[in-house]
């Protein structure tokens, strides 16, 4: 199975195709608008402005099973973000990252991405950089800042560039 088999739900429950994003740079991240790391919304906003142009997309997937750190409807949500942190990014539906309800999703992402310490997505605002071809090519912590991901992102989009 590739990435791009993958289906997923839109905030208006359409059914997109992972494969509708292939030949970008993805970064992929579970969310939660009550979560310590909430404010990297701002972050990320800022990477998806730099970079969207470019060839890049950002992926958020709301998941409530850390605290319960992302209440209400998935319409709450979106509302909260846009309000609050200005996103124009893909918001996707809410989420199980672990367990036996997990989104086939990060099943994938896992399998091809171990954490520093397990497979298990630990908490909100864990991170995933796909490759142009979907390949998972870093995991990043919560603790990671946004900011400190533009690098990578860049290099990717530059070895598109080489290679076109």
């Amino acid at each position: 199975m590739s990435l791009y088999q993958i289906r997923v739900e839109d905030i208006n429950n359409q059914v997109v195709e992972l494969s509708k994003f292939k030949g970008k740079v993805l970064l992929i991240v579970n969310t939660a608008t009550e979560c310590f790391f909430t404010p990297q919304y701002e972050g990320l906003q800022s990477l998806y402005n730099k970079f969207h142009d470019k060839g890049f997309e950002l992926l958020d997937f709301p998941c409530n099973q850390f605290g319960k750190d992302a209440p209400g409807s998935i319409e709450d949500i979106n509302e909260f973000c846009v309000d609050k942190y200005e996103t124009t990014f893909p918001r996707f539906q809410k989420i199980n990252v672990n367990g036996r309800d997990e989104s086939i999703l990060y099943t994938y992402l896992k399998r091809h991405q171990k954490g520093f310490m397990s497979r298990k997505i630990k908490w909100n605002f864990t991170k995933f950089l796909v490759d142009q071809e979907g390949r998972v090519i870093k995991r990043y912590s919560p603790r990671v800042k946004p900011t400190k991901i533009g690098k990578d992102i860049e290099l990717l989009l530059a070895q598109n560039k080489k290679e076109n």
